[in-house]
């Protein structure tokens, strides 16, 4: 059977960025079929080559960021590195960079020069702070923008510190983002035949994803507060401990499925309090409905309480942590943990591609290659001969 053409085939995106944002959002295009070509310096690899654990020399983490990209040494700030690049985005309908607003433009190598190349192509800035404004020029993280938006204040328990996420969460919000707006950009080329800048903050979609905490704030003056587990918009939601020691969460966002879970655990008079019939009205009475659902859950084990709430068609579900999620038959049905071959490694396991097309779907192709593995095909390709190769070689551009 012929597979059919992926969604994205024939588009073709240059990665200059690092950590991780940008990256992440190139492997998502690459995942749909877009070329992705990973740009890295020469002597100076994208960082997430050497984050986290490694095995046999070989960072994990890369395996998965360069999926599906196909790694090329370039050093931009020399003078063949830029005539390189400009030949590169020649070809190219994306090109996503994030290095510091003016970096480009230090090496001739910014909007004017790119477009000059080539006007259809859509440069997409990814940056801490975004390209202008007083902080533009500052070094900007995920840890940063997971700070700034209101996040960590709003996170963790209510007499302890705000808290950050263990991982980039501000850096991933803003890889979809970036995606998303990378196609929205593409789909604006189709109308007019130009492309354009695309000016990512990492600071903004995480406070996008937060909610109407600016909303509330202007029209009631109200300021969130850390309530751990808890949620200021409906209860019971929390986090509750089994009598075999595992630990299940339990959410009441709907009014039906908080009235199931009172009849189950034992207090159905509860829901005729007047303060039942809305989500908030039940946030402020969240001790009596821990206690409740608490005290029943504590008295069985994790798959009895499970089971009571799958009967009842209340809303439950494990607190797992990775191991768990390797062997869920929920994550099995839906293929979302995939074997992807690879030839340093051998099989490897990693998230899949991030939804399901009926009849266009995403694949991984390979997994994150060497450091420049694919430099001189990608250069061949370009019209370099093995002589022009030698030479960027000798000048160190390569």
């Amino acid at each position: 059977m012929t597979r059919p053409p992926s969604p994205l085939q024939g588009l073709r995106v240059l990665d200059l960025a690092t950590l991780f944002a940008g990256p992440l959002a190139a492997t998502m295009l690459g995942d749909f079929g877009a070329e992705v070509v990973k740009i890295e310096h020469p002597t100076r690899p994208d960082p997430s080559r050497g984050h986290g654990p490694d095995k046999d020399g070989v960072g994990l983490w890369w395996k998965l960021l360069g999926r599906n990209k196909r790694t090329v040494t370039l050093d931009l700030s020399t003078p063949g590195g830029r005539e390189t690049l400009l030949r590169l985005a020649a070809t190219a309908d994306v090109i996503i960079e994030n290095f510091r607003p003016g970096t480009l433009e230090k090496w001739q190598l910014g909007w004017e020069a790119l477009s000059g190349a080539n006007p259809r192509v859509v440069l997409t800035r990814v940056t801490g702070f975004g390209q202008f404004g007083p902080y533009a020029h500052r070094p900007g993280f995920g840890t940063l923008a997971e700070a700034m938006s209101g996040f960590a204040s709003i996170t963790g328990e209510p007499d302890g510190p705000p808290t950050l996420p263990p991982f980039g969460l501000a850096d991933s919000i803003a890889a979809l983002a970036t995606a998303y707006a990378v196609m929205t950009a593409l789909a604006a080329r189709a109308t007019t035949g130009r492309g354009q800048v695309v000016d990512m903050a990492i600071i903004e979609p995480i406070l996008t994803v937060l909610g109407p905490q600016p909303l509330w704030y202007d029209q009631l003056g109200h300021v969130q507060a850390r309530t751990g587990n808890r949620s200021l918009n409906n209860a019971p939601r929390n986090t509750y401990r089994t009598a075999d020691g595992s630990w299940l969460a339990v959410s009441t966002s709907a009014q039906s499925v908080a009235e199931r879970v009172m009849r189950l655990v034992g207090r159905p008079e509860l829901i005729d309090e007047p303060w039942f019939t809305t989500g908030s009205g039940r946030a402020q009475h969240s001790d009596v409905l821990d206690e409740a659902v608490g005290h029943w859950i504590s008295r069985r084990t994790r798959a009895e309480a499970m089971d009571a709430f799958e009967k009842a068609e209340a809303a439950i579900a494990p607190v797992y942590d990775v191991r768990d999620v390797m062997e869920d038959p929920q994550y099995r049905a839906l293929g979302t943990i995939t074997e992807v071959p690879d030839p340093e490694l051998g099989p490897l396991r990693m998230q899949n591609v991030l939804f399901r097309l009926s009849e266009t779907p995403g694949s991984i192709r390979w997994a994150g290659r060497p450091h420049g593995a694919d430099t001189e095909a990608v250069l061949t390709e370009l019209g370099l001969t093995q002589a022009d190769i030698a030479a960027l070689r000798s000048q160190g551009a390569l």
